[in-house]
This record gives C-alpha cells, sequence and structure tokens, in this order.
C-alpha cells in the first residue's frame, strides 16, 4: 500500500497514476468533502466485487457511484426528469446523492439487483480530479468495515484496510464528516432517504415540495443505516431541560465500572467534576452544528477505543436543518434511548 499526503498538493502525474490503476481495478482509499471513501472502477463487476470483500458489505447493500460531470452522469442513467436536473443542477457538486434509473452499463453489482443506482458529484477537488482523470465513475462507498462507523480521518480508517489496498490518500479530517443527503424522486416529489447536510428546506426552496421519510428498502443505498450501529452498549438522552440530560447521564453513570459521556462543550465541566466519570468526549458546541457533524464519528469512534462498558451520549434538540441528520444518525448509531419529556 502506497501512502500520499494531500494536506500538500500531489503532483498530477501522481494522481494519474492513481485514478489509472483504480480504471484498472485497483482499490483506494481518499477524502471527500463527506467522509473518506474506499474506491474503485464502479464500471468493473470484479473491482466492485473486491470491494464488497474488503468492507464485508451485504451484496444486498447497494453503492453510490461518485461522478465528475453531467456528461458522467448522462452515460450511465436514463429518463432523468426536468426537475431531477433543477435538483443536481441546484446540489451538484456537493453532499447531495440523487437515485436515479442506470443504464445497462452499471453493473448490477452496483445496484444490488435494481434497475436505480445513486449518484454524487463530490465538491471535493481531489475526489472530483481523480474521477475525472479516470474517466469513469468510481463506486465509492464510505471507508469503514460495515457494521462500523464511517471514517473521517486516515488514521482511524488504516487499521481496518491497510492490507487490502493499494493506495491511501490523507487529506486530513473531514470538512463535513456526515455521508451525503440522499433523495428520489417520485411522483415529481423529492423524498430524503437519508438526511444530510443539505437540509429538507433547501431541497424544498428548489422543488417546492419535499417529503422527510424513514426507509428499510433494500434497494437502497445504506438505507438499512446499519454501518452507524455500534457494537458497545450506548445510551441517547433527550430532553428539551438540559439539566434533565445532564442529571440522568450522570446517574446512569454510577451503574457502570467504565462510563464514557459524550457530550457538548457547554456541558463538559458538569461530567469533570463527578468521580464515577473519568472519559469525558466533547464533540462540539451544541450551538455549531456544522462542528458536531464534522466531529461526531470520530467522537465516538474515540469513545469506543476507551472499551468502556457504557457510552452515555447527549441527545441533539434541533429537529431543524442539520439537526434532523445529526439525530438520525444518533438514534441509528445508539443501543438505547431514554426520552426524559415530550420532545
Amino acid at each position: 500500500m502506497e501512502i500520499l499526503d494531500a494536506k500538500n498538493e500531489i503532483e498530477e502525474n501522481k494522481l494519474k497514476e492513481i485514478a489509472y490503476a483504480m480504471k484498472n481495478g485497483k482499490i483506494c482509499v481518499f477524502p471527500t468533502e463527506t467522509v473518506y471513501g474506499i474506491g474503485t472502477n464502479g464500471l468493473d463487476e470484479k473491482a466492485v466485487e473486491k470491494i464488497y470483500a474488503i468492507k464485508k458489505r451485504s451484496k444486498k447493500n447497494p453503492i453510490n457511484l461518485l461522478v465528475s460531470d453531467m456528461t458522467m452522469i448522462e452515460n450511465i442513467t436514463q429518463n432523468i426528469s426536468p426537475l431531477e436536473y433543477k435538483l443536481m443542477e441546484a446540489f451538484f457538486p456537493g453532499p447531495f446523492t440523487i437515485i436515479l434509473k442506470k443504464k445497462a452499463i452499471v453493473p448490477n453489482i452496483v445496484t444490488a439487483n435494481s434497475n436505480l443506482v445513486g449518484i454524487r458529484m463530490p465538491s471535493s477537488s481531489l475526489a472530483k480530479k481523480i474521477i475525472t482523470l479516470a474517466g469513469i465513475p468510481l463506486a465509492a462507498p464510505s471507508a469503514n468495515l460495515s457494521g462500523t462507523l464511517s471514517g473521517t480521518n486516515l488514521q482511524d480508517i488504516l487499521a481496518d484496510f491497510s492490507n487490502h489496498i493499494d493506495f491511501a490518500i490523507d487529506g486530513g479530517e473531514s470538512k463535513i464528516g456526515m455521508e451525503s443527503t440522499i433523495i428520489r424522486v417520485i411522483d415529481n416529489i423529492p423524498h430524503i432517504l437519508r438526511p444530510g447536510s443539505i437540509t429538507p428546506k433547501q431541497i424544498k426552496d428548489v422543488a417546492g415540495n419535499v417529503i422527510l421519510e424513514e426507509t428499510h428498502n433494500d434497494i437502497l443505498p445504506s438505507s438499512k443505516m446499519e454501518h452507524y450501529q455500534l457494537d458497545i452498549p450506548s445510551t441517547l438522552v433527550y430532553s428539551q431541560d438540559n439539566k434533565k440530560i445532564i442529571d440522568k447521564i450522570i446517574n446512569l453513570s454510577r451503574d457502570y465500572k467504565n462510563p464514557v459521556v459524550v457530550c457538548c462543550s457547554e456541558n463538559i465541566d458538569f461530567y469533570s467534576t463527578t468521580l464515577p466519570i473519568k472519559n469525558i468526549i466533547c464533540v462540539a458546541s451544541k450551538n455549531s452544528l456544522e462542528d458536531y457533524s464534522k466531529n461526531l464519528f470520530a467522537s465516538l469512534r474515540k469513545a469506543s477505543y476507551l472499551t468502556p462498558d457504557m457510552i452515555l451520549i447527549e441527545g441533539i434538540h434541533e429537529k431543524e436543518g442539520l439537526g434532523i441528520a445529526i439525530r438520525n444518525r444518533l438514534e441509528n448509531i445508539c443501543t438505547n434511548q431514554l426520552i426524559l419529556d415530550n420532545m
């Protein structure tokens, strides 16, 4: 495996070498603006099969394709509606995935034998450059073992993949730190199948309508949220009253030998003065949902590395915008939820 540092500029000849290798079925971990991806030629069935094997991912769970321009999208999809074009014009490039009808050129292994495929055009200049140089869409799901948290820095990822990949590009911490918003247009209305940093309001402003729905449909990428679940017991505590959250978490912590608290910066002092709680991890200020989103997965990985017998997590009260996506991830991550009042 070769590791390259993208925190400093990588020579274009080196990027061409990586892009050519990926086009020929090699595997590369690389940063995007959302999370790190593990990618290869999305039109090569055998190459995509390697991605499934490395991630230990069910072949019932389809993979999104990353593209660099509209021509590439039109080469692999069909029957794109005016509204779908309008949404792509508004949110591409960026943390936005749209489900479209695929052409036969897209292997069935990518789509779990569905006629639908998730398409994303990343805004990361490095990711777009690699796709452009490769000249083909990349199958690039998040760089994590299925059943674990998405990777937002290379150090967390290499422990899982170092013996199975050909290249790794270190771009530092992910800018957004959360996977893309996924939508599908049904009866000329966008349905949000996975919330992300592109919010329902932003989509409604473009489309005139939007539906936020929970889905567990096998044919939709990442719809089962399997890779958000922690393998350590965890409890998410919700309340509109901040003091209720703190008091409940402190009381719960007394039932465990090695609890870890994951909290906002405003509350860290309350826990640090409580003897049973030795390990406290601050995600970010509750007033900065962008920072909270960026740091969430890395903070939860850090918590799990401490081998706790319980992870106690403060819930996010915000129910609008990015708060919807953060709540979605937290609720899928945790094994237990406590709601202390009418939210």
